[in-house]
């Protein structure tokens, strides 16, 4: 879809089947297991169809010190690499399927926990800097070549610091902090609310990715409470390797090493943006916001997606792209059920670094917009269900800003779903549905990993000719150029 497109994004079966089949490949790395996720859309009212990622976790560790994450984590979500020595196994399927629901009385006998993954956020100006750091060290999110992955801490250390005082002002517009921790708190309360409503009482807890709290002091808090049947359920509504399977791959690693972790049975919710409550829940509000134009039809309806780099879905196949193109589909859909039938659009925002991203891009849209003669536009951040940075900040301060200068005279803004009640019921609903298909989480460790650990001689070798490839690129004029204008 090109940036002045305007028209229904309907994707076939046939590039979504493709996008998600593409995550049976990998890339090149050490791994331990491999985990195997089904995507079955469970009581969307659409069609079915079931696609197969297999994620391998890698190394990793951690501790608190200045809130930084410490040690190299690698995921590998698709190799087609045939590895000697010991066999990977399949680890389980976590299903969500929705056929059969265990009866209240038996989810009693189960100490049952419901864990909430979120990207988390710097609760004042002097965590920006540390949360960056873990942010960017994510190897999900900067993706280097295994020749220089030992780069990555650096190169985050040095991202972080460059970036942290344009950053700080951002968090500064908008309180001080990111207010995604009280959000998800508060989201994680009233889940707990509505399962205990209807008959499924459940211990809630939150994950961070890349703040506090950490993913894995939830994990640690898990086992302190005795949890029997645990059901994973990331706040992000599309699949994505650089957030839901970021979040996993830690979760796992976590899981591998604990003998009581490893045997608990766990469920993974990989998506849900295709549920029936979570389309009307968006497409309530959306009817609702184009109710405050004076001229409701002649709104444009802009979904504004974050985006991520083309190469995680076109290389790693990534189906974060299709799945956001069938959401804004269902929900139009659901709109035009309700007789509005407003033109719409879809872009992508808050790309960073020297590489295409999804487009179109936010920003340029925005301005082919204003030059088309739209005067009314209503922005829908779609793949937010909490208000942070990205929203308060991007959307209403520098996008909104960037609107009306290119000619649009109306701007309005559906607000995140955060506790609305229907979204809330509806995960609920997601969360009982994906319990009876709980399966224990176990990778055994890879010999390719011992190979790797027990030759120094090839590892000293790739170090030093490592170093001197990113000395030559670092220091290269047109990197500097790069980086100069991307990261700072």
């Amino acid at each position: 879809m090109n940036s002045a497109a305007v028209s229904r994004v309907s994707p076939s079966t046939n590039m979504r089947d493709s996008g998600l089949h593409r995550l049976d490949r990998q890339l090149s790395g050490p791994c331990f297991g491999t985990r195997h996720l089904t995507y079955v859309p469970g009581h969307s009212g659409h069609s079915k169809s079931t696609s197969q990622a297999s994620l391998i976790m890698c190394s990793s560790s951690f501790n608190r010190t200045n809130g930084m994450i410490r040690g190299t984590v690698c995921w590998d979500p698709l190799s087609r690499r045939n590895v000697v020595g010991q066999a990977f196994c399949s680890v389980g399927t976590s299903t969500y399927d929705g056929l059969s629901l265990e009866s209240p009385s038996h989810a009693m006998e189960e100490k049952v926990g419901v864990l909430l993954l979120n990207l988390g956020g710097p609760d004042t100006l002097d965590d920006v800097q540390p949360f960056l750091f873990n942010l960017f060290a994510d190897p999900d999110i900067i993706r280097l070549p295994r020749l220089f992955r030992f780069l990555q801490r650096p190169l985050a250390k040095l991202i972080s610091v460059l970036r942290a005082p344009k950053s700080k002002e951002g968090y500064a517009s908008i309180g001080g902090g990111s207010p995604l921790r009280k959000i998800t708190d508060k989201q994680a309360h009233a889940l707990k609310m509505a399962l205990e409503a209807k008959g499924f009482p459940a211990n809630l807890y939150v994950a961070m990715r890349y703040w506090y709290p950490f993913t894995e002091e939830a994990v640690q808090q898990i086992k302190r409470d005795g949890i029997t049947k645990l059901v994973v359920l990331p706040l992000y509504p599309q699949f994505s390797i650089s957030t839901t399977g970021s979040s996993i791959r830690v979760l796992q690693h976590a899981f591998r090493e604990d003998k009581y972790l490893s045997g608990l049975p766990v469920s993974i919710i990989n998506s849900w943006y295709q549920r029936k409550g979570y389309i009307k829940s968006m497409a309530d509000l959306i009817e609702e916001e184009l109710q405050t134009f004076t001229e409701p039809n002649e709104v444009m309806v802009f979904f504004s997606a974050h985006g991520v780099p083309v190469s995680y879905v076109e290389e790693a196949g990534d189906p974060y792209r299709d799945q956001m193109e069938e959401c804004i589909f269902l929900i139009m859909q659901e709109l035009k059920t309700r007789g509005i039938n407003n033109e719409h659009t879809l872009a992508y925002q808050s790309r960073v670094g020297p590489v295409q991203w999804l487009k179109p891009y936010t920003d340029e849209v925005l301005v082919e917009l204003g030059q088309k003669g739209v005067k009314s536009l209503l922005a829908v951040p779609v793949s937010f269900v909490s208000e942070h940075i990205e929203t308060l900040e991007e959307i209403d301060m520098e996008y909104k800003h960037l609107a009306l200068e290119s000619g649009i005279k109306n701007w309005g803004r559906v607000p995140a779903l955060g506790t609305s009640p229907s979204f809330i019921i509806d995960l609920a609903d997601a969360v009982i549905e994906a319990l009876p298909s709980a399966t224990a989480m176990y990778s055994p460790t890879s010999s390719s990993e011992v190979v790797e650990q027990d030759d120094p001689v090839r590892y000293i070798i790739k170090m030093f000719f490592g170093s001197i490839l990113a000395f030559i690129l670092l220091l290269s004029p047109k990197m500097i150029s790069a980086f100069r204008n991307n990261f700072i």
